[in-house]
């Protein structure tokens, strides 16, 4: 069933393969049809993040090893475990966040979804949560860079608040992900958490929901951006280019919330009580690391890997933004035919929160 009658062709952005800012292709494609158990959205609005830059650089692959930005221009060079689990299926669209309105449902799905809009949770635990496969969203099957995308109708969450598509659109893929690490890593009220890289989408939605479950939040950032982030919650913020172990003393934190990575990393591990936490899910500065293994095993410390969601992750957050418990974050929006112009800033790293792209006709 349709709420509309739908057009044959839609505008999309098709990513071509491994390489540069040329692999984007903003042209007509067909509008899916939705399969057995599936719906069909319209796409009010679609977030950008850094993981669509990253498998369009195949910059999971393990012989990548410098930061996204230093390879944001390069030769195109096609990546075998360039992707999240695997080969990426190019050509594709990408965009993992997504904000839409249900048009079309197949027979086997809930038709009362028809009409409603929606967030869809991009990580999908296709085995059932007792297993830690997951299928991707923009990563593994096409995504939201369109006027239309299909997924799951187990996948999508009705939402009722007064954001805007563009405010909601900027939630799934930052908020899920910082959500899923504190979720994983025991975050608990009246503990110390320093959350490097916290001006980003990951990094300022983990301001937030750490404040919300009343941790005591440092945030590290640069010196421009601190005061957006005092107002989020953080009850301190440390400079960029700070030692953490330097300026907060050593043993003085209970967990590091770190998708920063990089030639930082020592000292982020270091500032760690006996015991203490870091938890990952990003590495923007560069994956490889230096590590002293005495500071983690002589510590008791704990290093906690996370791509999965967990099955609360979504739920929880959908009742956070209809209790008003966060707030969202746009910094800019763009129309979807400057995708090249928005991963440009985005890599420029001089603002704080999320860019989102809005299809035409909405």
């Amino acid at each position: 069933m349709s709420e509309t009658p739908l057009p044959a062709t839609m505008k999309a952005v098709v990513t071509t393969g491994n390489g540069g800012y040329d692999r984007l292709e903003y042209r007509d494609v067909p509008v899916p049809v939705p399969g057995p158990g599936e719906v069909l959205l319209k796409v009010l609005a679609a977030g950008v993040n850094n993981t669509e830059i990253n498998t369009r650089l195949g910059w999971y692959s393990s012989g990548v090893t410098t930061d996204t930005a230093a390879t944001s221009d390069g030769p195109p060079e096609e990546r075998a475990d360039g992707g999240w689990n695997a080969a990426t299926p190019f050509p594709l669209i990408q965009g993992t966040d997504c904000c839409g309105r249900v048009v079309q449902a197949a027979p086997d799905a809930d038709q009362k979804l028809i009409g409603r809009r929606v967030l869809v949770r991009p990580c999908m635990r296709t085995r059932g949560f007792d297993h830690m496969d997951t299928v991707w969203m923009a990563s593994d099957f096409d995504g939201s860079f369109a006027q239309y995308v299909k997924v799951p109708a187990t996948e999508v969450f009705s939402v009722d608040c007064d954001w805007s598509d563009a405010e909601l659109a900027s939630v799934p893929c930052a908020y899920g992900t910082a959500e899923n690490m504190l979720q994983r890593a025991g975050l608990r009220a009246g503990e110390r958490v320093l959350v490097s890289g916290a001006s980003g989408g990951v990094g300022s939605a983990t301001v937030q929901l750490a404040a919300r479950r009343g941790a005591e939040v440092i945030a590290q950032t640069s010196p421009g951006k601190m005061e957006l982030l005092y107002e989020l919650g953080a009850s301190r913020c440390i400079a960029r280019a700070d030692d953490p172990e330097k300026v907060l003393g050593a043993g003085s934190i209970d967990l590091v919330v770190d998708n920063v990575a990089g030639d930082g990393f020592p000292g982020r591990l270091a500032v760690l009580r006996r015991g203490g936490r870091l938890v990952s899910s990003g590495a923007i500065a560069g994956p490889v690391v230096p590590l002293d293994m005495r500071e983690l095993y002589l510590h008791d410390r704990q290093v906690i890997g996370t791509t999965a969601w967990d099955e609360t992750v979504f739920p929880d957050l959908i009742g956070y933004v209809e209790r008003g418990e966060i707030r969202p974050l746009v910094a800019r929006t763009y129309p979807l035919h400057q995708i090249v112009t928005a991963q440009r800033d985005f890599l420029a790293k001089t603002h704080v929160g999320k860019f989102v792209l809005i299809p035409p006709g909405v």
